[in-house]
């Protein structure tokens, strides 16, 4: 199958290969560190969020479950299609800088570039700021899988958009339960339960406990 970005796939990895090594290297290696970095990201939120409202805990802790969604969407997807790798399928392109997955693994879309996009917005839902660091991110992520000659770049930009669609539905839908969830989390006699809420936005009772009126002397 010739797919209309093919010569855009050659043209990346002929850049690739004019590289120098370290950048190359970089590049094989910072698809697996920005994961690393959104993991990250995602318990900042969430210990950010034990000090905020229900609302924006609920957020914080749907972020992380948002993105998995999108990379289920993106399996079933990927199985459902079953695209060749670039590597294996398009004649005479540069050999790829990473290893070439396996045949049954399949390219279309990328499952990188689907938990990138869905982590890039589900965070930013969270902490609007925050966008300004996750969008590059995704978008480098995504790029370094063309780069490294293991994804087309319609896999990746497919990828993007799905795990952003994806995360962004799954994020609105779950918010009011969650919401609710994380309200009686606060209020629960579990301590365990408590910690993990957190204690919400300062000068509101902690856990549900009434506040005792000041006595006037």
């Amino acid at each position: 199958m010739d797919f209309v970005d093919t010569d855009l796939y050659r043209a990346v990895t002929d850049f690739a290969h004019d590289t120098p090594p370290w950048v190359q290297h970089s590049a094989e290696t910072g698809t697996e560190a920005g994961l690393l970095v959104f993991a990250a990201l995602f318990v900042a939120a969430w210990w950010r969020a034990r000090q905020a409202g229900t609302r924006a805990f609920a957020i914080a802790v749907l972020a992380p479950v948002a993105t998995a969604v999108a990379y289920v969407c993106s399996e079933l997807l990927k199985s459902a299609v079953t695209e060749e790798r670039p590597c294996r399928a398009v004649a005479g392109a540069a050999p790829s800088l990473a290893a070439c997955p396996p045949h049954g693994d399949w390219s279309f879309p990328s499952n990188h570039a689907t938990i990138a996009g869905g982590a890039a917005l589900a965070l930013a839902l969270a902490r609007r700021l925050i966008v300004w660091l996750t969008v590059p991110l995704a978008l480098l992520m995504a790029f370094s899988r063309v780069f490294v000659g293991v994804h087309y770049p319609h896999d990746v930009a497919a990828g993007l958009l799905l795990g952003a669609v994806v995360a962004v539905l799954a994020v609105r839908l779950g918010t009011p339960p969650v919401t609710r969830l994380a309200g009686s989390m606060r209020a629960s006699s579990a301590p365990a339960l408590r910690w993990l809420a957190g204690p919400g936005p300062a000068g509101v009772p902690s856990y549900g406990t009434p506040r005792r009126p000041a006595r006037h002397r």
